[in-house]
């Protein structure tokens, strides 16, 4: 039985369009080029923060996020940020019984934004305030104590299969896919992510009919629900 569903952050509950465009802006690379090796990367299994070294090399990310902040143009989350199905969804599923948490690869200023935002779950902790980044087991064996339940009990839902799918399973979570953002239309259709997460979603309101109202005593999680 699933107790717990936590999410991650980026492209699963933010879009990230205004954030990326103000990276371009700070290094001085036009948008839609800075997107287009963006999405170079992504294809190639990369981590998107190679991106700057294309147009840096040598590029030091948090070194250059203090300088933003320094200048007075650093990190922003607005409610317009938030992807539209966030607070029903969320809402939804707290309403049916579920503990909701919120935790993803963010800097600590992202943490504290988030948590302003007032979001109808019952933990937000990102990566910038334990000192643990995804995919590492030290950041699910963090997770597993911090979301009730055991691990089986957990639910984890991301875009990306290497640092929200696939870690989230081999350390004993379920998982679920969320196809939006570059990431989750990239894996949504990938055959390791059809074999490794139990719902690929195309909105995380189909989050709360997939589990259903919680029901304590239960002896096993709901059966997996077809692709989409």
């Amino acid at each position: 039985m699933i107790r717990s569903v936590v999410f991650d952050v980026g492209e699963t509950l933010l879009d990230d369009t205004s954030e990326w465009g103000r990276w371009a802006d700070w290094i001085g690379v036009p948008r839609h080029t800075f997107s287009a090796v963006m999405g170079a990367v992504v294809v190639g299994g990369r981590d998107n923060g190679e991106t700057f070294q294309y147009f840096r090399p040598g590029f030091d990310i948090p070194a250059e996020r203090q300088r933003r902040e320094d200048a007075g143009c650093g990190e922003q989350i607005s409610e317009s940020d938030l992807y539209p199905d966030v607070r029903p969804a969320l809402a939804a599923l707290r309403a049916a019984g579920y503990w909701v948490g919120v935790s993803g690869n963010q800097s600590a200023r992202c943490g504290d934004l988030l948590r302003e935002l007032d979001l109808p779950a019952d933990g937000v902790m990102v990566s910038g305030d334990l000192g643990l980044i995804k995919p590492s087991p030290a950041y699910f064996d963090w997770m597993a104590g911090w979301a009730p339940g055991e691990r089986d009990e957990i639910l984890y839902v991301g875009d990306h299969r290497d640092f929200d799918v696939i870690p989230a399973r081999a350390q004993g979570f379920h998982a679920a896919l969320v196809r939006r953002g570059p990431w989750g239309h990239l894996w949504a259709d990938d055959a390791e992510v059809r074999r490794t997460a139990d719902w690929v979603v195309g909105s995380l309101r189909e989050l709360p009919a997939l589990l259903g109202p919680r029901q304590p005593g239960l002896a096993s999680p709901p059966e997996r629900a077809p692709h989409v």
